[in-house]
């Protein structure tokens, strides 16, 4: 462990405090000024702080950074971000030529008196790497666990100063700077759902990587990114919103994916309670689907995501092997909004396999109350008997017999049907094979996968492509005279 992971929270704040060329500002609304108050106790902080602000009145706060719908939210942040950065500059320009300037902002929900909410809320820092460069910034949502307000008003002051020594001392890598922003703060007091970096100096590390390692150290159990390979918030992102749920490895994107997508968005836009102009297709990754002998390779994780972003999809990182869970998290999320989900018929099988639940006192019932008691829909896409040329579906669903009246009532109210409208002609493609067929140089796998998706790994050299294993076919000569 190196010697700033070591530091107690006071003693980091007394290292900033020691040196003279950092300095800012502090500007704290919704959980009490805990951060500065770390650095005021410190002793020093006359070398540190320039200023501190604390707008908690709606009218103070509407007149120092503008108006905002909700004062809990991203956008408020940004505004105090670039407010009092603003400000430092202007009115300190005298420093510049000697200070890096910083200016910290959160603005945070925390427990109520009742108890009666989630302590949540969003941190940032607007900070130069050295002297005379231009900023960098670091924006991060959270929500809190502990139980009084008392304990959350010092998770968050011990994370402000974790936030503004690890930027400064320790973000050349992902892992140690992550390590280092949840120094003596588990899981089970601070939840980080979402962590965006940008800034010249920040340029190597990835804001898709950062998602990926807040799931897989346990920080958070799901965070997503659109198609530009911005990080999201998923509350802010779903919040309300109907939401259409594809889950898979992608590895690489197929023809069958995409044809299940646009047979099965199809059907879901003609249900009567789904608004097509506040819906939401999310392609999700699990863990598991990103684990390669026992370990999750970033690379091949990067591979996906740039298809997938570069097909315009919106993805989400989960650590929610089971499909309840998932179904359960989005149900939290949308407010009785219609989440309907893709799933090829395999999938369904595993759905109501009784093994799948033996962790749950309930079993499959308690599953299935816990998911798809919810406003949800499933709608499954078949496969082919290679055997028999037969299409396997729903009709044709192979299902203990005692399990027959749960299928019954799922399709009686609605919450299974089959995907009509697919492409017969496809159902012979699986991802394992156009991969397998990548990695041994044969060239057929450019039918499998659009043409996008082709051209894509070609380019980037994708899942291990190399033109090089392809050679091309010399036809026979025909010897016959």
């Amino acid at each position: 462990m190196s010697e700033q992971r070591r530091l107690t929270t006071e003693e980091k704040a007394l290292k900033i405090n020691l040196r003279s060329d950092i300095y800012g500002a502090f500007a704290e609304i919704g959980a009490g000024q805990e951060v500065a108050a770390n650095f005021f106790k410190a002793g020093g902080s006359s070398g540190t702080i320039a200023f501190t602000h604390s707008a908690y009145d709606m009218k103070v706060s509407d007149s120092m950074y503008g108006k905002c719908k909700r004062y809990v939210c991203e956008d408020r942040l940004l505004q105090m971000l670039e407010k009092e950065y603003s400000t430092l500059e202007t009115t300190l320009h005298e420093r510049a030529s000697s200070s890096q300037f910083f200016a910290f902002a959160n603005t945070v929900e925390s427990l109520n008196y009742h108890k009666t909410n989630q302590g949540q809320g969003w941190i940032g820092l607007k900070f130069q790497d050295d002297v005379n460069r231009p900023p960098n910034e670091i924006v991060m949502h959270i929500k809190m666990h502990d139980t009084s307000n008392k304990r959350q008003q010092e998770a968050l002051g011990i994370l402000g100063v974790n936030l503004i020594h690890a930027a400064y001392f320790e973000h050349r890598s992902i892992e140690d700077f992550l390590n280092a922003l949840t120094y003596r703060l588990p899981r089970s007091r601070v939840e980080i759902d979402m962590l965006r970096v940008s800034g010249s100096d920040l340029q190597k590390l990835d804001n898709r990587i950062i998602a990926l390692k807040l799931v897989k150290m346990g920080l958070t159990d799901a965070t997503m990114f659109d198609q530009s390979g911005a990080v999201l918030q998923p509350r802010t992102a779903l919040y309300k919103k109907n939401v259409l749920l594809m889950r898979g490895r992608f590895r690489p994107m197929t023809k069958v994916h995409v044809d299940m997508i646009e047979a099965g968005t199809k059907q879901y836009l003609a249900e009567e309670d789904v608004e097509k102009q506040n819906t939401t297709l999310l392609l999700e990754l699990t863990l598991k689907d990103l684990t390669a002998d026992g370990k999750i390779s970033d690379t091949d994780f990067i591979d996906r995501a740039e298809l997938l972003c570069s097909m315009g999809y919106t993805v989400m990182i989960s650590n929610y092997l089971k499909h309840y869970k998932m179904i359960e998290y989005l149900s939290s999320i949308t407010k009785n909004k219609k989440i309907g989900v893709l799933l090829g018929i395999y999938n369904l099988q595993t759905i109501f396999d009784e093994k799948y639940y033996n962790t749950l006192n309930g079993g499959l019932l308690e599953a299935f109350g816990r998911g798809f008691g919810h406003n949800i829909k499933m709608y499954v896409y078949p496969a082919l008997n290679v055997e028999t040329g037969d299409i396997y579906d729903i009709d044709s669903f192979e299902i203990p017999d005692h399990l027959m009246g749960l299928l019954d009532y799922m399709l009686k109210t609605n919450k299974l049907e089959n995907i009509h409208d697919f492409d017969r002609g496809l159902l012979h493609i699986l991802s394992d094979d156009v991969l397998s067929k990548i990695h041994s140089g044969v060239s057929n796998w450019e039918e499998d996968v659009p043409e996008s998706v082709m051209k894509a790994i070609k380019f980037y050299q994708l899942f291990g492509y190399r033109a090089e294993k392809f050679t091309k076919v010399v036809p026979a000569v025909n010897t016959k005279s």
